[in-house]
Formats: C-alpha cells, structure tokens, sequence
C-alpha cells in the first residue's frame, strides 16, 4: 500500500468504515458477514472515492454483485462526500490490512447506487432486478468464481451479464409466455424486428432475466455485434461525468455507434430532464441507423409519469411486452427448474407449499429455496415441510401481510383526496406532501423494499428523503393526534 493509501486511514475514515461493517452485518445476517464481508479490508478514500480490498477475484466479484450497492448507501449516509465505492483484489493480512493491490478494480459508475461496471475484462455486477437472491449467504460453490460474472465489453460502459440469466433457464408460464417469444425473436433475428423492444412488469418478474438472455444469445450467435446493457441510472451517471470532464463528443460516440443498446429500468429518468434529451437523441440516432434498442421498466410506457411526452411516444412506438404476476403454476416450474438444476431432491409438498405461500415474486421465492437448500446442507437436516416452516418463518409471516408500494399510495392518496400521481411529483405543497410522507411511512413499515427502492416509486426521490418521511412521521405520530388517528385507519385498512 502507497503511503498516499497509508495516510489515508485516518481515524475518521476508519471509525466510518466500522459503522458500515456493523449496518452490513445487521442487513445481511452474521453467516454471510463472516463469509463473505468480513474478509474485506479498507484501502483508504481519496477524493469522494472508497476503496476497499478483497483477497480473491472470486471474493471480489460476490461482493460486488450482491452488497456494493448497500456498501455504497451506507457509506454515503455516513459520509455525503463518498459517492463511489471501487473493490481492488488485494492480499489481506490478519488484521485486516491490504498489504498489496492488484489492477482489477470492480466499481459502480461514480455517484451511482444502483448498478456496477468494472474497468477490468471481468465485470462483476448486473442491476438488482433480476430472479436473483439477496440477504442470505449461499453455498460457495453458487455463481463464485471467475465465471460466475462476464462482462460484455472490455471498455467499462456495459454491466456486467449474469450467465445463470439465459433463455434456457427461464422458466416460462401464462404471465411471461408474450414477453419471452418477443425477446426470442428479436435475439435470433438477423435485422430488427421491432424498434424498441419494451419490456415491463413488476419487481423481481424477469424483466433482467429477459434482458441477459437477449444479450448472452446475439453475443453467443453474433459476435461481429456490439452490444451495450446497462441501467437507466448508469446511463444518467455517465452522461453527468461526460458533462463534468466536458467530454460528452466522446460519450455520443459511444453511446450512437452500438448495434444493441439495452437499457434496463428507464422510470429512473424520470423527472431528469437533462438526462431524458439526450436519451432521446441517443435513441432517434440509433433508430435511424437501423440499430437495435431495448428498454425495460416498471410500467407501461404510457404509465411512466414526469417523461417527455415525445420520449414516451418514442418509447411505445414499437413492440410493448409486459410481464404479469406469476401464476401458481409458474412458481411451481421455477422451484422444480431450480431445484434440478441444484441437483436437489425437493419433496413435493415442499414445492407446492412454497409455491402457495410466497407469491410476490420470483426472487423472493428463489431465495426462499437457496435459503431452505443451504440450511439443508450446511446443517444437515432433511428437507421437509416441517423444516420449511420452521426455516422461513419470518419470510412466511411476511408474505401473509404483504402489502405493496403501489396501494399503500393509492389507500393514501384516496384517504387524503390528492392524485395518485401527486406521489411521484414535485410538488412541495403540505397537501400533497404530508400525505406523500405517510406513505412513504408505511411503506417501510409494511413493505420490505428498502429505503432507496422505496425513493424509486416516489419520482426517484433520495434514500435520504425517505428516511426524513420516516422520522417526520414518527414524530408526528406521537404528537399530532388527528394523523395519528388517520395512519392507524390506513394501516388497518392495508393489513387487512
């Protein structure tokens, strides 16, 4: 470690980095600390930049993947200077300390809490909305290693693709069956067939999945092709920092040169309107080329508010696909798909309890499963219906009150008598924004979305927003009787 790295550890860096360790272990459980955080060691930060360590390229890509993004938020609460974290692979010694570094550095895009690229050949990271699993630690031996993230290109502007989200493991039903022949046909296809493909549907219904696939299948079968996937945010990131540097000839160039572009989650725009002009420039350039464009997002386009009417033209102009709610039968398939494919036996009582009980979505029922196979494994205990109960019991009494974003602002929105859409807007006013602060309150009170997830369904608002709502309200509660009287009705009314 350079004596710049050195003096860079000083105390307030160090005492802000233990903070972060204590959140992250809270968050994520002692077992999937101990594997896979604790080894990671402090570098040093250096302007606005946190560097951290990990012993092995493996190490390095998990953490990356699956808790940069919450390393990042609680740092930045912390330490509003620091919006970048960048993961080095380092030789760790037993105090913690790296004693030296290596090139391959993994990192979101500066400023960004979503997504992650690298600067290396291996990228590890992929935007949050895929059927993965988070919170829990599975067994080594799952997704680690050096192929158990690729990248797509070795310039740092695309994510990183999943290799486990292809078309051959996507499990298809009645919800998804539309979505996914679109998306097949528009990898195989040798020209374009629909400009743009838009993908849309809720949280954790495959829209990534979909996306990875496309991507995986015209690089496998297309290789002379250029393909960039990346999130909306990232794409916001990288245009501001082209903006900054004053560079932003260079960023068209790239951006209006690709033969795919992918952009997944393009509600993050909203709102931003720099962001959305030249996102609609960069799309008009490449329609006209004749180049493909593929976006993702939680509504339709016609739904996406606080967009220019012209993007949103734009946007639906070609084929719109959506992905509905999954079925039984579909969670069914999953849970046997993933079940074979872990080379577990699965009783079947098992896969249809869990495919009865936990329906909010695809990633909350898969992690379920690695979680059920893991304490099968690394304890030893025969998986039964029994065990299951007594396994995911918090996951079960939560998905029996569970309640979404999306009604808890319609509930608030009607009891208050404001637009729903008053949600997701600007406006300050104390009658839009008292009662877009309750629901923000229950959102984190009867939800499990985090607070920056939770800031996406209200017009892209701060995690730190919404933890002022939180307080706000709990303040509130207390001492202003009349509201408290109207959160205890809609909270009766929502868990109902």
């Amino acid at each position: 470690m350079s004596g710049d790295q050195q003096a860079a550890l000083d105390d307030h860096v160090v005492a802000i980095w233990q903070i972060v360790r204590e959140k992250l272990r809270a968050e994520f459980g002692a077992t999937a600390y101990r594997y896979w955080l604790e080894p990671v060691a402090l570098i040093g930060v250096e302007a606005g930049v946190a560097r951290l360590g990990a012993p092995t390229r493996a190490m390095r890509d998990w953490v990356t993947q699956h808790y940069l993004d919450r390393i990042q938020a609680f740092w930045h609460a912390e330490d509003a200077n620091v919006h970048f974290v960048e993961i080095n692979i380092v030789s760790v010694s037993n105090s913690n300390t790296p004693v030296s570094s290596q090139d391959d550095v993994a990192s979101p895009a500066r400023g960004n809490g979503g997504s992650a690229a690298t600067r290396t050949k291996s990228a590890p990271h992929t935007h949050q909305n895929t059927h993965q699993t988070s919170g829990h630690a599975p067994a080594p031996s799952q997704g680690t290693g050096r192929n158990a993230i690729a990248s797509m290109s070795d310039d740092g502007i695309s994510a990183a693709l999943d290799p486990r989200y292809t078309f051959d493991n996507f499990v298809i039903g009645k919800p998804n069956e539309f979505a996914y022949a679109a998306a097949r046909r528009l990898a195989e296809a040798e020209s374009v067939p629909f400009n743009p493909l838009f993908l849309y549907g809720g949280v954790g219904l495959g829209k990534t999945h979909l996306m990875h696939s496309i991507a995986w299948h015209i690089r496998r079968t297309q290789p002379h092709r250029t393909v960039i996937y990346l999130s909306a945010e990232k794409f916001m990131y990288r245009f501001i920092r082209a903006l900054r540097d004053k560079n932003t000839v260079d960023f068209k160039d790239q951006f209006r040169s690709v033969d795919v572009l992918m952009v997944d989650d393009v509600q993050f725009i909203s709102g931003k309107d720099s962001t959305q002009e030249e996102f609609f420039h960069t799309f008009n350039a490449l329609v006209d080329q004749g180049r493909q464009i593929i976006v993702s997002a939680d509504k339709s386009p016609s739904d996406l508010e606080d967009i220019e009417e012209r993007l949103r033209s734009r946007l639906g102009s070609g084929l719109v696909a959506d992905i509905h709610a999954t079925t039984y039968e579909l969670r069914l398939g999953i849970l046997e798909s993933k079940a074979e494919r872990q080379r577990v036996e699965l009783p079947q009582r098992v896969m249809e309890f869990l495919a009865h009980k936990i329906t909010a979505n695809v990633r909350e029922l898969e992690g379920a499963l690695n979680r059920v196979i893991a304490h099968s494994q690394l304890v030893g205990r025969e998986i039964s219906l029994e065990m299951v109960q007594d396994i995911l019991h918090d996951v079960l009494r939560a998905s029996e009150r569970r309640v979404s974003i999306e009604e808890i602002q319609k509930r608030v929105a009607e009891h208050f008598n404001i637009k729903v859409s008053d949600m997701h807007s600007a406006r300050r006013a104390r009658a839009v924004a008292r009662p877009r602060q309750v629901a923000m309150y229950l959102s984190k009170q009867l939800t499990t979305h985090s607070l920056p997830e939770i800031g996406r369904k209200y017009g892209g608002r701060d995690h730190t927003t919404v933890m002022h709502a939180v307080r706000k309200i709990e303040e509130l509660h207390s001492t202003d009787p009349s509201l408290s009287e109207d959160i205890d009705l809609l909270r009766r009314m929502l868990e109902s």
